[in-house]
């Protein structure tokens, strides 16, 4: 089995997230594996799943998984060595909450940080590359409703879970690429 890697890429709303993971999962060896956590519940956002699927058209990819709440169990049935692209984690983590009110059941950052975990070594076992996608959503002002507060601070505690089991972690700011831990991916080694 090749070696593992775990790449998150994170960043605000139209930071360029999606499309710098994507260039990076494109410039990996295949097969190619898009696991896709969104549920389409509006026409906007069905909209952009659409664009989303159109951009990897051209790419390469070998499949396409809609899993809203076992990421872990995608990655375990991903193929061996494949990159993999997980967008997104935020949209997981709202998932999760949902998940959680329909069977009657509280939601806590330590079940987020367990399941995580879960995750994470999921990617780590299976070997290839594992990219993640995942929003900042901390750094504004602090939510004025208790439900939109748990969520921050469970996306967050999620983000610090993943990053810390990472090898690389990328802040994407204005398109641009930032390397917070390891080196840029996609850098051909000039500065």
């Amino acid at each position: 089995m090749s070696a593992s890697r775990i790449v998150i890429v994170t960043g605000g709303g139209r930071s360029g997230k999606s499309s710098y993971a994507q260039r990076l999962a494109e410039a990996l060896p295949g097969p190619r594996v898009y696991v896709a956590t969104a549920v389409p519940f509006d026409q906007e956002l069905q909209e952009r799943v659409a664009k989303h699927q159109e951009d990897r058209l051209a790419g390469g990819w070998s499949a396409t998984v809609e899993e809203p709440v076992g990421l872990a169990r995608a990655l375990q049935q991903a193929p061996a060595a494949s990159t993999v692209l997980v967008d997104c984690l935020t949209m997981w983590v709202g998932n999760l909450m949902w998940d959680a009110e329909q069977q009657g059941v509280e939601v806590s950052e330590e079940r987020v940080a367990t399941v995580t975990a879960e995750v994470a070594a999921a990617a780590r076992e299976r070997g290839g590359t594992v990219v993640f996608v995942t929003n900042e959503v901390g750094l504004g002002i602090i939510p004025d409703n208790p439900a939109s507060r748990l969520y921050r601070d469970l996306l967050g505690r999620c983000n610090q879970v993943m990053a810390a089991e990472a090898d690389t972690v990328v802040l994407m700011v204005s398109g641009l690429p930032l390397v917070l831990k390891g080196a840029d991916p996609l850098s051909d080694g000039r500065s």
